[in-house]
């Protein structure tokens, strides 16, 4: 048996327990708090008729309960489903469906939520946290009169602790399963590659806690270091809480930098702990990164390149080699994982030339859940994963990523990877964000479209984008069109939504 979510979980509550370890707003809890709270609520879930391996969804935003609330379910044995609280009713209503969840835990601000999906679904239960519905209690009541001590709950490596939905835009509902070992190596996996944690750290958490920022809330506790969290990102509040709390690490999407750096107060907050800026989950445009590390200094950048699938660090480009054309790597395979490039059979690809990632690590998940044959599809033999995104290594082992499987343009049977062309155009001083997508095309299968937002009070048109492009690539890849957006439709987690964008223009 190998090392468990659970039993990181005793290990930091034990190694630290009066220290600070949950910080929402003006309220705190100490590790020996967090414990406590998060075993009473494991009873009470417990005493609610959660068995093990139940499946559970969480409708939570961030607050001071995120932390208590995840370890219980861990705690009882559940598997957690957690649901995005911007989501629709309907892609709420079919997420719960598709996991066969029989009961909901929820935030009293998303109570209306809860009440619309019990309607819908009169077999789910609902309990709220400072919240009582129709179907359910309010767990945060009832957990104040339970046990303190933890559940006796047996527990093994390949129990499944979390079902997450990923950010993928292909339009297939998929969730990902990780077990009480995957996510540990989750955790070991962060700490051995991405972040040396100590014990008076803190990083603060203004995404969503349910994707890839919340990966990190294990890690700082194993190592008694402090969660700070915000209900979401407000740029200025973000850098004072930098300041207030002696901030060591932040985890960043780029259009949160972006925000960031448009703030009057970035160049001049005190950033005198802020060790690390993690960024990841989509491409950073150069121009961002360049201006980042001009302010704050190379030294603090770190980038990973990782998946739902495969949490965190697949692999990671390191301060040293945020420079030339590294900076277009997403670096070196993390030490825990093993990568090869394969082409669409399986088999490796020659040397130098592109092909599909496929990885192999302890973080990588159990497989999606009830998706035989798109289990059959991704996985190949001896455990290996398929990514679906190309990329290629450099004489260095740098991984180059080209692009999404998904997203590829055929145009004239070329292939275009529209990352490339983006990170072209995002060069140019007008462009805000951009993304190319291929369209519908009688002539060429697909037309490279070029979907842009300028800067405010920029200007340029069509055909200077078009030979701007045309300059610095060949010219079967350079936009057939650009379209002029005020804003780049995204993902809920920041993503850009290529799929969303090339259904409403192919419509």
């Amino acid at each position: 048996m190998t090392t468990t979510y659970l039993e990181l979980i005793h290990r930091g509550a034990m190694a630290h327990g009066p220290r600070t370890a949950v910080v929402f707003e003006d309220q705190s809890l100490t590790f020996d708090q967090v414990q406590t709270l998060s075993n009473q609520l494991a009873h009470t879930l417990i005493e609610q008729g959660v068995t093990r391996g139940e499946r559970v969804a969480v409708l939570l935003n961030n607050g001071l309960h995120s932390v208590p609330v995840d370890f219980a379910l861990v705690k009882c044995g559940a598997n957690r489903v957690p649901l995005n609280s911007r989501l629709s009713l309907a892609e709420h209503r079919r997420m719960l469906e598709e996991t066969q969840c029989n009961y909901l835990v929820y935030g009293a601000d998303l109570a209306e939520r809860a009440r619309e999906l019990s309607g819908e679904l009169p077999e789910l239960i609902c309990h709220g946290l400072g919240d009582a519905s129709s179907s359910g209690i309010d767990l945060l009541h009832a957990a104040a009169k339970a046990s303190a001590n933890a559940p006796k709950v047996e527990v093994s490596d390949d129990d499944v602790v979390l079902t997450l939905f990923t950010s993928g835009t292909t339009g297939t509902l998929k969730a990902a399963q990780h077990t009480q070992a995957s996510y540990a190596g989750i955790c070991k996996n962060v700490l051995l590659n991405l972040i040396a944690v100590e014990q008076d750290d803190a990083m603060l958490h203004a995404a969503s806690l349910i994707h890839a920022s919340g990966v990190f809330v294990l890690p700082f506790w194993s190592r008694g270091a402090r969660t700070v969290i915000m209900r979401g990102f407000d740029p200025d509040q973000f850098l004072q809480l930098i300041e207030h709390h002696a901030i060591t690490a932040i985890n960043l999407v780029p259009t949160m930098l972006q925000m960031l750096m448009a703030s009057p107060g970035f160049a001049s907050t005190d950033i005198r702990h802020l060790r690390q800026v993690i960024y990841g989950a989509s491409p950073m445009p150069r121009p961002v990164i360049d201006k980042a590390m001009e302010l704050w200094g190379r030294e603090r950048f770190w980038q990973y390149y990782g998946q739902t699938e495969c949490p965190l660090a697949v692999a990671v480009l390191r301060p040293e080699d945020h420079k030339g054309e590294l900076l277009g790597s997403c670096g070196r395979p993390s030490i825990d994982v093993e990568i090869r490039l394969v082409d669409e059979q399986g088999n490796d690809v020659a040397p130098g030339e592109p092909g599909e990632i496929a990885v192999r690590s302890p973080s990588r998940m159990l497989g999606y859940f009830n998706a035989p044959d798109l289990n059959q599809s991704m996985f190949l033999d001896d455990g290996w994963l398929r990514t679906r995104d190309i990329a290629c290594f450099d004489a260095r082992g740098f991984l180059h990523i080209k692009d999404r499987t998904s997203d590829m343009i055929i145009t004239g049977g070329y292939n275009v990877y529209p990352r490339e062309i983006e990170d072209v155009l995002m060069a140019h001083p007008a462009i805000a964000e951009c993304a190319v997508v291929g369209l519908k095309d009688e002539k060429w299968v697909e037309s490279v479209t070029a979907v842009v937002a300028l800067h405010p009070g920029a200007e340029v048109d069509e055909q200077q984008l078009i030979s701007f492009v045309a300059s610095q690539v060949a010219s079967y890849k350079k936009p057939h069109r650009v379209l002029f957006m005020e804003q780049i439709p995204k993902t809920t987690v920041g993503k850009l939504n290529r799929k969303a964008l090339r259904d409403t223009l192919n419509a």
